[in-house]
């Protein structure tokens, strides 16, 4: 993945559209066009703010499905897509939770995505879904099928997780790139809108550096307005959700003076 082509810049801010819940999700309120309207305008103020793309995952769905979702989200999911590439100029990137990458990948190449988030490519680990495991064999090939230009951001020592096994992070983040063929990597802490131990950025950095060069690796959690600029001197790229609400509120909508904050802060680092 060449973050120049893809983003425009080296070091990317990626701004979260949090879905609300959408049809059939246990806390779905009825009003499809409310739920429409929210994710546009959280889109536009992401935008507006100066970020240099745009993530949207069905947060809302919660408890969410393992990792099959039914077609009825697939298909609310590609829908909302749709209006949000058109209306928005920034790279758009999809993920379906909890760990739905043929979903996600199949939205992306159906609605002109640039990327899509994988949260268990490799491995297995345990989550309040139960054991996940990641799909690369079918997730890579599902790509060439479609013959998709979508990039694949996996997820290593994903958050709201514990690994199965104790195994080392390098061990891990290699073979997701060598052997899942990821175009890249996400680190996170240990929930939303957590802080990403800096240690474990540290380990990236060097892993990436040392076995497996010019992968971008993004930091998925945690980043704010006063820590972007550290976080940015190890990581290539940042995805960033709960600091740019209003009030720092997860589900909250997007406050453009904070996400304005954040866009400032790493390009002033």
């Amino acid at each position: 993945m060449n973050l120049q082509e893809t983003f425009g810049t080296d070091a990317p801010v990626v701004g979260m559209v949090h879905l609300p819940p959408l049809p059939g999700a246990p806390r779905f309120d009825g009003d499809r066009e409310s739920l429409r309207e929210r994710m546009l305008a959280d889109a536009r103020a992401l935008e507006a703010g100066g970020v240099d793309g745009i993530m949207v995952e069905n947060f809302g769905d919660a408890p969410f499905y393992p990792e099959d979702v039914p077609k009825h989200v697939v298909a609310e999911m590609a829908a909302l897509a749709t209006e949000l590439v058109d209306d928005v100029s920034v790279p758009v990137g999809i993920n379906v939770l909890r760990n739905d990458a043929e979903a996600a990948l199949s939205i992306a190449a159906a609605v002109g995505a640039d990327y899509v988030r994988v949260n268990a490519h490799v491995g297995a680990t345990v989550t309040d879904q139960g054991l996940i495991q990641g799909k690369a064999h079918e997730t890579m090939r599902l790509r060439d099928r479609l013959d998709a230009d979508v990039a694949v951001l996996a997820d290593v020592g994903v958050k709201h997780a514990a690994p199965l096994a104790d195994r080392p992070m390098r061990e891990e983040l290699v073979d997701a790139v060598e052997r899942g063929l990821a175009d890249g990597i996400v680190v996170s802490g240990s929930g939303t809108g957590d802080p990403t131990d800096r240690s474990v950025l540290e380990t990236a950095r060097e892993t990436i550096d040392d076995a497996v060069p010019g992968t971008p690796l993004f930091v998925g959690s945690g980043v704010t307005a006063e820590t972007v600029g550290e976080t940015l001197e190890l990581a290539d790229g940042v995805v960033v959700g709960t600091a740019l609400k209003q009030g720092g509120g997860t589900t909250n909508p997007v406050d453009e003076e904070r996400v304005r904050a954040v866009v400032a802060a790493a390009r002033n680092r």
